[in-house]
């Protein structure tokens, strides 16, 4: 009779004093355990520290860098400069560029705040400004788009560092265990760095963004692998029920994998989605009212399914302009900044006008912008775009808590750098995450012996902007 070994070769490695499993600290082992521990159901919703003024995040990222000086930032004194030199001292950009540039955009006041908006956006301001909290005075690192990318979405331009919405999702969970809790929506294909922009890094995969790729209107072609077609719904949970034991078994041997433990969840999670994800996305179930307001462009079906996702629980919906940049507009401008913001102004305010019709307003914080500005000069040859520029933008905040009716920090009188209550990514980070009940210092993950946050060191959370 063959005899049956107790353990494997590779557990006895495992075991034994020499092998590899054995040789980590005492701190290692508790950090794996705990891992383990926080993954038994990574998306099962959590506390936060403390009271939160917001459930969702919804992030309309205009990527590739709107011009903040012909949306939202106002500038006269560029129409005096047009066509000629800044002073000496008022320019400081990393590449040669022309003279000042006006916008060929009109600016008008809205609302009881009387804050001024351009025509790009007439629509969101006549019907939301008082609502919202303008930042004028935004800064990045550097003017490249491949790091400005990173530091928006993962608090760091170099390193590869969790999402946003990976950092919420791990602290916050999920509303819905049928749906990701994390999901991205991109027209045409990737953004630059592509993935890279919602990856979880050394989170559990399940903390990653599920990419949606919203040129496509039919369920099967916005997620990948969502019908089998040769197994019934019956024959694949006895199929899945069979994997799952093994899994266990395996897993049971291995305790301290949390990596293990987040592939179980993903087989469970792909397959509640196949009857969830079909209503979701099929917003032929809305009134006909509510998809004429929306509009029949790319950007009213991403912001109505955004409706859908945040009221069924979705915790983080990140909706991007589309594949490349967009906004990056160094010539022509005019003419693409305004195709851009035509998609965009009727579905933005659609969309809050939605969410206050609906409650959810209080309870969803959105966040508009990009990675970065533009230049109050041209770009040359000619006086009909702009180059990057991280000395100073704008986005906006709304929703969840935020303050809205106000402007916060200031450009330049031409626009350039923000002279006036400076605000960098991490401050915006962690004044979102106060929205969302959390304290940017806590909200914290052990791993390679440091304990890291989407902040970093750094960030302050903005009381003003705060009602």
């Amino acid at each position: 009779m063959t005899m049956q070994p107790l353990f494997s070769r590779r557990d006895a490695l495992r075991r034994c004093g020499t092998g590899v499993g054995m040789l980590g600290l005492a701190t290692l082992l508790s950090e794996q355990s705990d891992a383990a521990e926080e993954s038994v159901t990574p998306l099962a919703p959590k506390r936060s520290h403390f009271d939160a003024r917001a459930k969702h995040v919804v992030h309309l990222f205009m990527n590739g860098g709107p011009s903040h000086v012909d949306t939202f930032d106002p500038k006269p004194k560029l129409s005096e400069w047009h066509g000629k030199s800044l002073p000496a001292g008022n320019l400081r950009t990393e590449r040669k560029t022309g003279a000042a540039m006006r916008s060929p955009f009109e600016f008008r006041r809205y609302g009881q705040s009387g804050i001024e908006v351009s025509d790009l956006f007439w629509q969101t301001a006549l019907n939301h400004i008082d609502d919202i909290a303008v930042i004028r005075s935004m800064q990045a690192e550097v003017p490249n788009h491949e790091s400005s990318l990173m530091l928006m979405n993962c608090g760091d331009g170099r390193l590869p560092r969790p999402s946003f919405g990976s950092w919420l999702t791990y602290g916050l969970g999920s509303e819905n265990q049928s749906l990701p809790g994390f999901i991205v929506m991109c027209p045409g294909g990737y953004p630059i760095v592509s993935t890279q922009n919602w990856r979880s890094a050394f989170l559990p995969g399940a903390f990653q963004g599920t990419y949606l790729d919203t040129q496509h209107t039919e369920v099967t072609k916005l997620l990948a692998n969502i019908r089998n077609s040769r197994l019934s719904l019956d024959e694949q949970r006895r199929q899945l029920d069979f994997v799952r034991k093994l899994n266990e078994q395996h897993k049971s041997l291995r305790p301290e994998d949390a990596a293990l433990e987040a592939r179980i969840q993903s087989f469970e999670l792909a397959f509640r989605m196949q009857t969830e994800a079909a209503d979701v996305f099929d917003i032929s179930k809305e009134p006909e009212a509510i998809r004429l307001m929306y509009g029949a462009g790319t950007h009213g079906r991403q912001l109505l399914i955004a409706r859908r996702l945040i009221e069924r629980g979705v915790r983080f919906v990140q909706i991007w302009s589309g594949a490349g940049q967009p906004w990056d507009n160094h010539d022509n401008l005019e003419a693409q900044h305004r195709k851009l913001s035509a998609d965009w102004d009727g579905p933005i305010s659609a969309f809050l006008t939605d969410l206050k019709q609906r409650g959810l307003f209080d309870e969803t914080l959105i966040q508009w912008g990009g990675e970065f500005g533009r230049t109050p000069v041209a770009e040359l040859p000619a006086l009909n775009g702009r180059d990057h520029n991280h000395y100073g933008f704008t986005c906006w905040l709304a929703g969840g808590g935020v303050r809205g009716g106000q402007v916060y920090g200031a450009t330049d009188e031409f626009g350039f750098q923000a002279v006036e209550d400076p605000v960098s990514v991490h401050d915006l980070h962690a004044t979102m995450l106060r929205l969302l009940g959390f304290d940017h210092e806590r909200l914290t993950y052990r791993y390679a012996g440091r304990d890291f946050r989407l902040t970093d060191v750094h960030g302050t959370v903005i009381d003003q902007l705060i009602a």
